[in-house]
């Protein structure tokens, strides 16, 4: 079974553990920067930890160098983790080893649809395989896919909604037939994102999830999955997201977002804060200037402890502005 961390312990509520989850698909950005902000502020406001966690489970998608340059943002923002970061792409055995705990209660079923086959159906997956409880499963190869991507069986004996609060947003429903069985192991045979991050946020027994609401959507996808394997699921709070003000498209990597600059430290922290709605320290204006002779004010360790730790004292999450997303000017 999977760690139990998260569970409630002789009646009393779990000492907060929060994370931080980027994929090292590039630089982080100011979205990206913003997500971190906000989940350290919050653990650290609460009195909890915040852990790091490299989401690489998606090796195609990985850039050489950006781990290191993940952190070294971090650092140079002074957003310090508690512990050792996990890897994902060393936890391989332990995705496979919860596979097999799905796999002996009959949740996961194996699917060889095609392409083709998916693509004629505009809604969820139509539930072709789903019995297929079974399989001679053939590992990918350099040259040839998986002989099935295996999914998750959501149930369908009757109509149902999954419900949770979400911290900023408030209560949410989701129509589970509207998003249907969905892929835990690919068809490359890596572990999807939704069995990877549950298995992760178990073991690491993360309680509370802060994090881009472009992830909302999955959220009862990995209620499902935890509620299987016999969790409690974290309490989540999902950020609105930033987005390019001239097309209004989210700011990603795949959107060309420029890299966070590590030499304007104060004025990144302080940008995010204000997007957060958060209350902002009195800063002589001197310290923001962009005058040559003052740059090096910009990355004064000092200041920004002292600016985060004015934050963590006045950190409000009623104040994140609820609209779903925020203008980067």
């Amino acid at each position: 079974m999977l760690s139990t961390a998260a569970k409630h312990s002789g009646g009393q509520e779990q000492r907060y553990i929060g994370r931080f989850a980027p994929s090292p698909t590039g630089p982080l950005h100011q979205g990206s920067l913003l997500a971190a902000l906000a989940s350290f502020l919050d653990a650290k406001a609460h009195d909890g930890k915040w852990l790091l966690r490299i989401e690489d489970v998606d090796q195609h998608r990985t850039v050489h160098g950006a781990s290191q340059a993940i952190c070294e943002t971090l650092e140079a923002h002074q957003l310090f983790w508690d512990g050792t970061p996990i890897i994902q792409s060393d936890r391989d055995a332990r995705y496979i080893e919860i596979l097999q705990q799905l796999a002996a209660q009959e949740r996961i079923f194996y699917c060889n649809c095609s392409r083709k086959l998916l693509k004629q159906h505009s809604g969820p997956y139509p539930g072709s395989c789903r019995k297929h409880k079974q399989a001679h499963y053939r590992l990918a190869t350099a040259t040839e896919p998986a002989s099935h991507a295996i999914r998750f069986d959501v149930g369908h004996k009757q109509p149902r909604q999954e419900q949770f609060i979400d911290r900023i947003l408030g209560p949410q429903s989701f129509d589970i037939g509207a998003l249907g069985d969905f892929i835990i192991r690919r068809r490359d045979s890596l572990f999807a994102y939704q069995l990877a991050v549950v298995v992760d946020d178990a073991d690491q027994g993360i309680t509370d999830i802060v994090r881009g609401a472009d992830l909302l959507d999955s959220t009862p996808w990995q209620i499902l999955l935890q509620r299987a394997l016999g969790l409690k699921s974290p309490r989540y709070a999902h950020l609105p997201l930033l987005v390019n003000s001239a097309d209004q498209s989210k700011l990603s990597k795949q959107t060309g977002a420029p890299a966070i600059d590590n030499s304007q430290v104060v004025t990144n922290v302080l940008r995010a804060l204000h997007q957060l709605g958060q209350a902002l320290p009195i800063v002589p204006p001197s310290v923001t200037s962009t005058a040559p002779s003052k740059r090096s004010s910009l990355q004064d360790p000092q200041l920004v402890r002292d600016i985060l730790a004015h934050a963590i004292a006045h950190w409000d999450a009623h104040k994140i502005p609820i609209s779903p997303q925020l203008i980067t000017d």
